[in-house]
């Protein structure tokens, strides 16, 4: 198939990738002129329609899944009865290949497997779950950037009839166990397969080894998962935790979300910087244990000592009474503790009178990705005459933000932080008038304890025009 020509436009260059459904060539764009992946499916397998449906399943699903850190959907065709969707092509090696040279330094492990958990969280706010959590999925470009592919398997949260429970699907050495037994499957069940690439990175194997397929699956089904202490005794306790959390037997005692997770990981990675918790904890629930409640000593003088503790208690509950605003849940100002909120790029905010609602809003995510080095861009505009054109940013639930920091990219412009439960408008100051933005802003929101879903960056430039460009945001409560 080498030297071929799809659709009159892509030539087929080199084989560089075969799986059970499907070959992956590189390949040439002659319309663009560019180096493209281009994915066909294997021809015993076009005649099923079941088959030809998923393989069409995973060009509409990827292609909703604006993303740095998933490969991204540029086309989808059928020539002469063949399937095949046309990707992004990722110059480099995958998880498995540096995987196989040894074991990673901690940090740079969290580092890989953060941008993996950011893309699937990601997908699981939009209703996929991937399904095939391996670092054979996971490609590395030449920047090191992580970028998740293939989502082949990846199956809608609400979808019927196709690839039902019942069905076994996805790879051994990572499956989850209910995914092994055939059961539905839901964003923990990628949880699982995410700490399991976690662990290998960590010490260089599979956390369970077996003759064949069957064997594997059966021992992540009946078989607590191992410690990374085990091999690796530099590792932190508390990722080593969070790794066991992460792939627990069931899934009702992993972490909430694959966000928790992060969010875990995250604090993990600070502490190895030296950092410290930033404000996030790990949430371990609490195992009762039976027994007798101890006995009290005796000698000690109980009644003052309880009077004592109530005359405390009553102090410290006048000077909450003080501080408190009215509101629930609020406390004032000064005395209320902050913790960071995840948020991630959504789109952008460009409305008439003046805008035609296009401000790239496609590169919105690459503000919140972690990486200084992407970021989200306005038009160039030769003079600037609009009221304003705005970043929007999704919180992973409503939130009463108190600080959110831009950090621009070498552009300087001016701008206010607004709010609104709806991506589409309806939006309300919560910083402010217009402040100045150089390379860094923290703005200072007040949403008078109202809790937002979304908040938006809203900016003007210089009327002499030029260009916005925002690297990264940042927020806390």
């Amino acid at each position: 198939m080498v030297g071929e020509l799809i659709a009159g436009r892509y030539e087929l260059e080199k084989l560089v990738g075969s799986g059970g459904m499907s070959n992956v060539f590189r390949a040439h764009d002659r319309l663009l002129e560019r180096t493209v992946a281009l994915k066909i499916l294997h021809e015993q397998f076009t005649r099923d329609d079941d088959y030809v449906e998923r393989f069409r399943r995973e060009a509409r699903s990827v292609a909703q899944l604006a993303h740095p850190n998933i490969v991204t959907v540029i086309d989808r065709g059928e020539q002469d009865g063949r399937q095949y969707i046309v990707f992004e092509f990722v110059e480099g090696e995958n998880l498995k290949d540096l995987v196989a040279h040894g074991a990673l330094p901690v940090r740079d492990a969290l580092g890989l497997i953060l941008q993996v958990g950011y893309a699937l969280a990601f997908a699981h706010d939009r209703g996929l779950v991937h399904r095939d959590v391996k670092p054979q999925n996971v490609l590395l470009n030449e920047d090191g950037q992580a970028k998740v592919t293939d989502f082949g398997i990846a199956r809608s949260l609400d979808m019927q009839g196709v690839t039902q429970t019942g069905t076994v699907l996805g790879t051994s050495d990572y499956i989850a166990p209910e995914q092994a037994r055939g059961q539905k499957v839901d964003p923990k069940t990628d949880m699982y397969s995410l700490g399991v690439v976690l662990y290998e990175l960590l010490t260089g194997e599979v956390p369970f080894h077996g003759d064949n397929f069957v064997a594997v699956a059966m021992r992540h089904v009946h078989e607590p998962a191992p410690s990374v202490l085990d091999r690796r005794p530099d590792c932190p306790v508390r990722l080593d935790l969070a790794i066991q959390r992460a792939m627990a037997k069931d899934p009702a005692d992993r972490f909430d979300s694959m966000r928790n997770f992060v969010a875990e990981l995250e604090a993990c990675l600070a502490e190895l910087d030296g950092r410290g918790d930033e404000g996030v904890t790990m949430v371990v629930p609490a195992r009762r244990r039976a027994g007798k409640a101890p006995r009290r000593p005796s000698g000690v003088p109980w009644g003052p000592l309880l009077l004592l503790v109530l005359v405390v208690a009553a102090i410290a509950a006048g000077a909450f009474l003080l501080l408190h605003d009215g509101s629930p849940g609020s406390v004032l100002s000064g005395h209320s503790s902050s913790a960071p909120v995840r948020l991630e790029g959504f789109g952008a905010f460009d409305p008439p009178p003046g805008g035609d609602g296009s401000e790239h809003g496609d590169k919105a995510p690459l503000a919140t990705d972690r990486n200084p080095d992407t970021f989200w861009y306005s038009e160039q505009y030769k003079n600037f005459t609009k009221d304003g054109v705005g970043l929007v940013l999704e919180a992973p639930r409503p939130v009463a933000l108190a600080k959110l920091t831009v950090q621009s990219s070498g552009s300087g412009f001016n701008a206010k932080i607004r709010a609104s439960d709806s991506p589409d408008g309806n939006f309300t100051d919560v910083s402010g008038g217009f402040q100045a933005v150089g390379s860094t802003k923290t703005f200072s929101v007040s949403t008078r304890g109202r809790k937002y879903r979304y908040y938006m960056v809203w900016l003007k430039l210089p009327f002499a025009g030029g260009q916005a460009r925002i690297a990264e945001v940042t927020a806390k409560t």
